[in-house]
């Protein structure tokens, strides 16, 4: 849902005279600029993809004359097909947004068609009648942005291990003179995978053991009970080292276990429940969390057995579970101190 590379910063707003909107495909840029000062005036170009054409495309811009720091730059986030123009904004200083998809989407009403062109318009429209909401983006620092890919490629490795150690299965059923063809091979690979997996494990915790900042985060967060090593190392890496989110309750938003009122008028009244647009990787984590803390913290134990007896929903209670570890893990870090566990002092 949400790319590991584009990060929220606090840069505060200022008013840009031009706003361009550029739709982000594999091989082109779409950009359309519009002028605060009368938005029906667009202009409309097209660039490769790459460092040779958003530097075509900076040209262009000073060729129309525009001042390029008057200008806010606007694009979907499209993965890593948005990364060129990410990086080099960045290294150029330009001010630029970078926006989910859906958000765009649903801010143009009613709409027939499709086309780049348009899309880049409605982008560039998007940015001009939000700017007072929108905050700058910008790119990770080279140790996060190295972190999330191999998180990432560690997840594949992972998936690919339970997928090939399914093979194994057929030996209960199968006989062994038809296995014996793949189970040889089978386990070549699976103890290639698991010694990958080591080695990118390894770099991960190289990374975070050479960056004192993200050393000391990372041990914070593990100080939380229930929190493993890889949720520690997720947080650091969407939260852009604890930057990207002003406090807790937005990153339980973004995690999706923030519970929203759902009711209109006197006749409509629905349970209050979390949406389903959330980070779902984030959410699967802070619950195998939830589930440790139930299990091994005396506090969240018989805070869950309370709630559970006074009548509450097991899995709201879990989902309060959910965000307090979260708001645990915010607080000992910001407050840069490991957390205390003052019922087992006390007991």
């Amino acid at each position: 849902m949400h790319s590991t590379f584009f990060n929220l910063n606090s840069k505060v707003m200022k008013n840009y005279k031009n706003i361009i909107g550029i739709d982000v495909s594999k091989l082109k840029l779409d950009v359309s600029i519009v002028i605060q000062s009368d938005a029906k005036q667009v202009t409309h170009f097209i660039v490769s993809n790459d460092q040779k054409g958003i530097k075509q495309l900076a040209k262009e811009l000073s060729r129309l004359k525009f001042n390029l720091p008057d200008c806010l730059f606007c694009f979907e986030n499209t993965g890593i097909y948005s990364m060129p123009l990410a990086y080099l904004f960045s290294k150029w200083h330009y001010d630029y947004c970078v926006i989910p998809a859906l958000e765009i989407k649903r801010s143009k009403g009613v709409s027939r068609g499709k086309t780049d062109k348009t899309d880049a318009k409605d982008i560039a429209i998007y940015a001009l009648t939000h700017t007072h909401k929108l905050q700058l983006s910008s790119i990770p620092e080279a140790d996060i942005a190295k972190l999330s890919l191999l998180f990432t490629e560690r997840e594949k490795i992972v998936k690919a291990i339970k997928l090939f150690e399914t093979t194994n299965e057929n030996e209960a059923f199968i006989p062994k003179e038809i296995t014996k063809v793949v189970l040889s091979n089978n386990k070549k690979t699976v103890l290639f995978l698991k010694k990958t997996l080591k080695e990118v494990e390894q770099k991960m915790k190289a990374i975070i053991e050479n960056n004192q900042q993200l050393k000391k985060q990372f041990d914070l967060a593990c100080s939380v009970p229930g929190v493993g090593q890889q949720t520690a190392t997720y947080l650091i890496i969407k939260t852009k080292s604890f930057t990207a989110f002003s406090n807790w309750r937005k990153l339980a938003c973004y995690s999706g276990i923030a519970p929203f009122e759902y009711s209109s008028g006197s006749s409509v009244r629905a349970k209050t429940k979390v949406h389903n647009m959330a980070d779902k990787k984030m959410k699967s984590m802070l619950n195998m969390c939830a589930l440790n803390s139930k299990k091994f913290d005396q506090e969240i134990s018989e805070y869950y057995t309370r709630k559970t007896a006074e009548g509450k929903n097991p899995m709201s209670v879990m989902n309060a579970v959910r965000c307090k570890v979260l708001s645990r893990v915010f607080a000992t870090v910001i407050r840069g101190t490991p957390y205390v566990n003052v019922k087992k002092h006390l007991s």
